[in-house]
Formats: C-alpha cells, sequence, structure tokens
C-alpha cells in the first residue's frame, strides 16, 4: 500500500472542498436529474475547465450513511474505518464524548398506537423546530438522568435530531457499539427494538431500551414529537489526524452539527460563524482564509430535499450555490473540487449507492470533456470513475504536494 506521508512537500498552495451533500440524483421530470434541471452558469462553466469523474464513496453497489460518505472524500477508506453516527452528532454539538461513553444519535418522532404498540407515522416529526427540540429536551433531561448506573446526557441538535451520551461507570470496548438502530427507516412500521449484537453491547442496549421507553411515556402527549427513535451506536475511535496524513492545516466550515463532528474527529478545527445561509459560509471562507490551507464547506440542504422527495427545493439549492461560486473564485484557490458524500435521488427519498458527481479545478488538467457539472456530464470527464478515498492524493497533486515516487 502506497504510504502517501512519504511523498508530502510543504507549499503554500491552498485547497477548497465543498460538499454538496447528497447531490447526486436520477431523472425526476423530463428525463433530467435536479443538477439537469438547474440553471448553473457558473458551474457550467467551471465544468468545462475542470477535471471531472464520478465517485464511489464506499464499494460498487453499497449505499453509504453520511460518515462513511465524508470519511471517504476526507481520503480515509470507509471499509477500513467505521465510524458510527453517534459519535459525529456528539462531537458535531461540543460534547465531551470519553471512553466510557456511548453515542447515539436521536431522532425526535410522531407514533400513532395500535392496541399499545408504536407505529411511526413521521421519522423526523415533521421536522420540528430547533427552539421546539430545545423545550423536549429539557423536558427529556429534568425527568431522566440515570438509569441504573449510567448517567444519561442529552443535547440538542438541530429540527428533529438530538444526542444522546450513555455514560457507563468503566471504560467500553469498541464492541459494546454493537446495538441495532430502532428507525425503522420507513413510515407505518414499529420501531426496531435495540439488540446487542455482542455480550458486551447488551448491556447498552438494555439501557437504550429503558430510556426509549421512559422518552415514550414523557413525550406521549406531545401533538408531533411523541417518540424518539435512536441511530448510530457508537463509542469513540482513533484516527489518524487528518492535518498529519496529508500535511495540511484545515478547517471545516458546515453548519450541521454531524458534519462539524466529522471534521472534529478527524482533526480539523471547525469555524464558528454568523448565520446559516450559503452566503454565510462563503463569508467565514473568506474571513478565514489566511488562516488555513484546506478548507472543508459543507452545504446540507441539497440532501435535505432529496430525502424529502423535494426536486424543486434540491434544484433551488443548487442554482443558489451556483451564484455563491463566483464569491469561492475571487479567492483564487488553486485547487477547488466540488462533490458530494453520496447521492440522494428524490425518487427514493434517500441515500442511494449511485456514484457522485466530481469536478477538480485546477491550472493541470486536460479539461473540455464535460459541458456542465452533471451526472451525465462528469461521466465523460478525464477522472473516469474512482474510488472516493483517492480523491485526496488527487487534490494534493493538482496543489503541487506531492512528490514524485521513485526513481
Amino acid at each position: 500500500m502506497l504510504e502517501i506521508q512519504k511523498l508530502l512537500k510543504k507549499e503554500k498552495t491552498k485547497i477548497v472542498l465543498v460538499v454538496l451533500d447528497g447531490i447526486g440524483d436520477l431523472p425526476v421530470k423530463d428525463g433530467k436529474t435536479p443538477l439537469e434541471l438547474a440553471q448553473t452558469p457558473n458551474l457550467d462553466s467551471l465544468a468545462k475547465d475542470s477535471a471531472t469523474g464520478l465517485q464511489i464513496p464506499v464499494d460498487y453497489g453499497i449505499t453509504p450513511g453520511s460518515g462513511p460518505g465524508h470519511l471517504g472524500i476526507f481520503g480515509y477508506d470507509p471499509l477500513r474505518y467505521e465510524i458510527g453516527r453517534g459519535i459525529l452528532e456528539a462531537l458535531g454539538l461540543g460534547l465531551d464524548v470519553r471512553e466510557s461513553d456511548v453515542a447515539i444519535r436521536g431522532n425526535f418522532a410522531t407514533v400513532k398506537y395500535e392496541d399499545s404498540q408504536p407505529i411511526v407515522v413521521d421519522r423526523r416529526a415533521g421536522r420540528i423546530s430547533t427552539d421546539e427540540n430545545r423545550r423536549l429536551i429539557e423536558k427529556l433531561s429534568q425527568k431522566i438522568k440515570r438509569i441504573d448506573d449510567v448517567e444519561i446526557i442529552l443535547c440538542s441538535g438541530r429540527e428533529h435530531r438530538f444526542s444522546l451520551i450513555l455514560r457507563f461507570p468503566h471504560p467500553l470496548p469498541s464492541s459494546a457499539e454493537q446495538v441495532n438502530d430502532t428507525d425503522p427507516q420507513a413510515v407505518n412500521r414499529a420501531p426496531l427494538i435495540p439488540r446487542g449484537q455482542s455480550p458486551e453491547a447488551e448491556p447498552i442496549a438494555e439501557v437504550a431500551r429503558k430510556f426509549i421507553d421512559l422518552a415514550g411515556e414523557i413525550l406521549r402527549d406531545e401533538e408531533k414529537a411523541n417518540y424518539v427513535l435512536l441511530r448510530g451506536f457508537s463509542v469513540k475511535p482513533a484516527l489518524e489526524p487528518f492535518p498529519r496524513r496529508f500535511g495540511l492545516n484545515s478547517c471545516c466550515i458546515a453548519v450541521y452539527p454531524m458534519y462539524k463532528g466529522l471534521a472534529r474527529l478527524v482533526g480539523m478545527d471547525v469555524i464558528t460563524f454568523e448565520g446559516e445561509d450559503i452566503e454565510d459560509e462563503i463569508q467565514a471562507l473568506r474571513q478565514w482564509w489566511d488562516a488555513y490551507d484546506f478548507f472543508f464547506i459543507h452545504i446540507k440542504k441539497t440532501d435535505s430535499y432529496g430525502e424529502d422527495g423535494n426536486f424543486e427545493g434540491k434544484v433551488k439549492v443548487i442554482e443558489a450555490f451556483d451564484r455563491a461560486l463566483p464569491e469561492v473564485l475571487k479567492l483564487n484557490p488553486d485547487v477547488l473540487a466540488i462533490t458530494g458524500d453520496h447521492s440522494t435521488p428524490c425518487k427514493m427519498k434517500s441515500h442511494s449507492w449511485h456514484p457522485v458527481p466530481v469536478l477538480i479545478y485546477s491550472p493541470f488538467v486536460l479539461g473540455n470533456t464535460s459541458q456542465r457539472f452533471t451526472e451525465r456530464e462528469c461521466l465523460k470527464g478525464e477522472l473516469g470513475i474512482f474510488p472516493s478515498h483517492k480523491l485526496m492524493q488527487v487534490l494534493l497533486a493538482h496543489a503541487g504536494r506531492l512528490q514524485k515516487f521513485g526513481a
């Protein structure tokens, strides 16, 4: 296996990686994808002068979660480094995660009861407001402080999401996270019961079952968020820090906690900024331009609209990014990469295994192979179809940060 660190060399070049979450799609109208339907003059112009292709987040036919999807484009093979969603959510919210903790991502959900059996009506409780989320977390926190000898730590996320930490009185092995999600991934189904898939995981599953029962009783009279679904049971892993792995002083510009958490996990600095719009993220990029040489910018709503099946909304976000793109180019990055962590086809309303468009803009591309930044046009590009975890070394090469290999 090639040790990329042996080839690293110091340069002052700057790399910008923009992740349009869930950007890949399938035809939704007139045989066109949201990228093909969107009016994107700036992206199209850039694509003509860029190297384009398609990247596979995990492996052929494998649908990635957001964690594996991002690990891949950060240069960590997702098949080698498995990280639960819970740890990302917790770190993204700034929580202190210890060796004795199991971190879990929670969703407030809406259920109906049939013969005392909860049946999921809405897996996201209508995407309740973040303020409503905070009220509910306060309500739960006041009434559930401990379960047996386990401390219960709750923290609000955005909209329907929250973080749950089960703090045990002793360190936990990595196998303790082997508990199934309770989200059935579809409506009109009963939530799944958490079960330990190893002897070390069963005590965690037992506490989770008790927490779900208690939360269900406390929330039962709520109009929308009357239940909780738990996902991504995880303990804190050990990863080689991104700055050391690639020789880059790196930072993250993101709105949603999970992506901040993933950036923190690999050792990136997370930038704090005002606002939540694409323009606010670009303003943060301008503000911190002189301080870093690698910038990860995450844009979420392309994925959210894909999961909702709202192709018009996805088109609008793509167009909003296109309008903001000239402001990124004004900073004159040495390398600009635009891609996604996975595809989220509107017709599927979920993540999928479909390859993801990728664009690399630098002075050292063949170019003139794609006329637009779309799935079909990127298929024509010089990068071909490649595994996502190879993207970082390609960006390093374009930035002049890799030495020649061999004599």
